[in-house]
This record gives structure tokens, C-alpha cells and sequence, in this order.
């Protein structure tokens, strides 16, 4: 496919990335915009990113948005969604991709990270979904980004959020049976360990993961936007209610 083919993929449309600074939210904005939907970004600490984002993605020919909102405030995300509205007049795409990870052993996990993590990890992504769903029409799409640990935990002190994970496999799947009828689907992708900044694949740790892949590697953060592209284009309309594994065999 040509690129000028690519840029016309999702031409009109207007996307809504929870969390779009930096890793595989910047990579799901960048990929977007390249496809040609305008684009709508939070972030919470990021800012000098977020604003680089917007300059390159608006050089490239394309329209962008950043929005500082904090996901674990309700206000914050309906007011930011409220905003793209204002900017760009619709909302056709979601992408729910704040997160948080706090890894600690059972007897030492703080109820302030545990309920950090259910705000951010799976709140969040309830509050999006359901004011987005108040603008979408038929052909909107909502894109999860879940984590391949819903299905596999290989290591001690990740429990709360291979919990909040999971929980999006569920919620997923119960928003398909409300959004359906209104033509929106509403996606969950798992992706294993991906090479970003808070989780490089040159570290240690990255050692240990790698060696349970049948691929033996990281996966990039652009391949995890290739999915979600896909899935927010009109080729995807008969998926809805799926979690979805891109994590080069970990879970297998």
C-alpha cells in the first residue's frame, strides 16, 4: 500500500489517546495522524513531548491536540474529551492506553499503589469509554491497550495489575454487548514486553522476559500502533469484544 493509500485509511476521522506522550501511545498518535485522522492527546508529565508531538505531526501535514489530564481524575478526562470535541468538532477512535506498574512483594504492596493502579489501569478506561461513546456514531472505534500479563504472571509481586489487565478482558467484553447495536466496537490489545523507556530491552530484567519468547526479542512500540491501527480502520468492523495477544509468544 502506498503511503498516500495509508493516509486516507482513517481521512476525517478524529482519534482520543488516553496517555499519547511517550512508548506506545506516542507510537499509536504518530501512526494515526500518518493515516490521516486528526489527533487528540493526554498527558500528565510528559509536556515538552506531548508539545513536540503536536509540532511533528502537524509538520507532517496532519492536525494534533495536547491535553494535560491526569487519568485517575474523572473531571480531568471528561473535560479533555470535551476539548477534542471543541478542537475538532467529532470523535471516531479511542485509545485507552494510561497506565501505571507497581511491582512490590504481597506483604510490602502500599493500598495507595493498589488503588492507583485500578484508577488508572481500569477506571480510567470505564470514564473514556463511556463519555466518548456520548459523541461516537456508527464506525467508532474503542482500542484498550491491556497487557499480555492478563494472561501470563511469570514473576512475584505483579498481581494488582495482571489484576487490572484482566479486568479490561472482562470489561471488554461486556461494552461490546452495549455498544454493538450503535455500530462502535470496542477492542483489548495485550502486548508482551515492549521496548520503551520504562522498560528498555537492553536490562537485566529484559533478559529473563526474553528468554520465555518464542521470538527471543522485544517487541517495538510502532508495531504495537500497526495493531491498533488496523483495528481502529473500517477493515476491522467485525471484531468487537476481543483481547487480542501481540507478545511474540509469551502467554503461548
Amino acid at each position: 500500500m502506498s503511503n498516500n493509500q495509508e493516509s486516507q485509511v482513517l481521512a476525517g476521522k478524529v482519534a482520543f489517546i488516553q496517555g499519547g506522550s511517550r512508548g506506545i501511545g506516542a507510537a499509536v498518535a504518530k501512526r494515526l495522524a500518518r493515516d490521516g485522522a486528526a489527533v487528540a492527546l493526554t498527558y500528565i508529565s510528559s509536556g515538552e513531548r506531548a508539545l513536540q508531538m503536536v509540532k511533528d505531526i502537524e509538520a507532517a501535514g496532519g492536525r494534533a491536540l495536547a491535553i494535560k489530564a491526569d487519568s485517575a481524575d474523572a473531571e480531568a478526562i471528561k473535560a479533555a474529551i470535551g476539548q477534542t470535541m471543541t478542537k475538532f468538532g467529532r470523535l471516531d477512535i479511542l485509545v485507552n492506553n494510561a497506565g501505571v506498574l507497581a511491582i512490590a512483594p504481597l506483604a510490602d504492596f502500599s493500598l495507595e499503589d493498589f488503588d492507583r493502579t485500578l484508577a488508572i489501569n481500569v477506571r480510567s478506561v470505564f470514564i473514556a469509554s463511556q463519555e466518548a461513546a456520548r459523541h461516537m456514531g456508527g464506525g467508532g472505534r474503542i482500542i484498550n491497550i491491556g497487557s499480555t500479563n492478563a494472561d501470563r504472571m511469570p514473576f512475584a509481586g505483579g498481581g494488582p495489575y495482571a489484576m487490572s489487565k484482566s479486568a479490561l478482558v472482562g470489561l471488554t467484553r461486556g461494552l461490546a454487548r452495549d455498544l454493538g447495536p450503535r455500530g462502535i466496537t470496542i477492542n483489548n490489545v495485550q502486548p508482551g514486553p515492549v521496548d520503551t523507556d520504562m522498560n528498555p530491552a537492553g536490562s537485566d530484567f529484559a533478559a529473563s522476559l526474553k528468554a520465555m519468547m518464542p521470538v527471543g526479542r522485544y517487541g517495538t512500540a510502532e508495531e504495537v500502533a500497526g495493531f491498533v491501527a488496523y483495528l481502529a480502520s473500517p477493515e476491522a468492523a467485525y471484531i468487537t469484544g476481543a483481547s487480542l495477544s501481540i507478545d511474540g509468544g509469551f502467554a503461548a
